[in-house]
């Protein structure tokens, strides 16, 4: 056997056996990723990656002992209402707005069945299944509304909306609550919107349109 081949079959010994033993940890790793996305690279970088699993795993095994609870239709209409409201008031008082967007987010944590009483293992359990938005909240959380501008209250309350829209979500038949991809869906420039529809418009979606105006003092 030539000396090539020889060396060909060590490489492809030493593939398989790093396939074999890295495998694992790699599919692992993927895997964290994709259920707690940003929260696992926060862990990652501070515990390192086979530390950050052992922790996210534990993390998942107590949330699961909790008995978190989906809302009832009646709950998620209810809280859809008071966000609504929460949206209005950004008009006229951006800062008081954005911290009742975050009471009603505890509210809904507290009818959910999250510790929320303990602010640090309600985190930790919102990383288990609401990580992606959780990662916005936790940087509206450095915003101090107290002397935050216009645009950084808008960006809060936007983040604490996403939260919210995950925790509460949407029953059947329920119209979703506004997003962005709302603006998608108004009349093109130029073409007139009859006065009655103008005149049904739903308070939600007034809200939203005060959200994502640009007007001066409106985000």
């Amino acid at each position: 056997m030539s000396t090539g081949a020889i060396v060909g079959i060590i490489i492809a010994v030493v593939v398989v056996a790093a396939v074999v033993v890295l495998g694992p940890a790699l599919l692992r790793q993927m895997r964290m990723r994709r259920q707690f996305g940003p929260e696992y690279g926060r862990l990652a970088k501070e515990l390192g990656s086979r530390k950050a699993a052992a922790e996210l795993t534990a993390r998942q095994r107590r949330v699961d002992a909790l008995g978190i609870h989906p809302l009832s239709a009646e709950q998620q209409a209810s809280y859809s209402g008071e966000w609504t409201a929460v949206q209005e008031r950004f008009v006229d008082a951006p800062a008081a707005a954005v911290s009742a967007a975050d009471r009603l987010i505890w509210e809904v944590m507290r009818d959910r069945g999250y510790p929320a009483d303990k602010r640090d293992a309600s985190m930790e359990a919102l990383s288990v299944y609401h990580a992606r938005p959780l990662d916005g909240y936790r940087q509206a959380q450095d915003i101090r509304t107290d002397s935050a501008s216009t645009e950084d209250l808008r960006t809060a309350l936007i983040r604490h909306r996403a939260l919210f829209q995950d925790l509460v979500g949407v029953p059947a038949g329920q119209r979703p609550l506004p997003g962005r991809g709302a603006a998608a869906t108004e009349p093109a420039a130029g073409k007139a919107r009859p006065h009655a529809e103008n005149s049904r418009r739903a308070p939600q979606d007034r809200g939203h349109a005060a959200l994502a105006s640009g007007r001066k003092g409106i985000p």
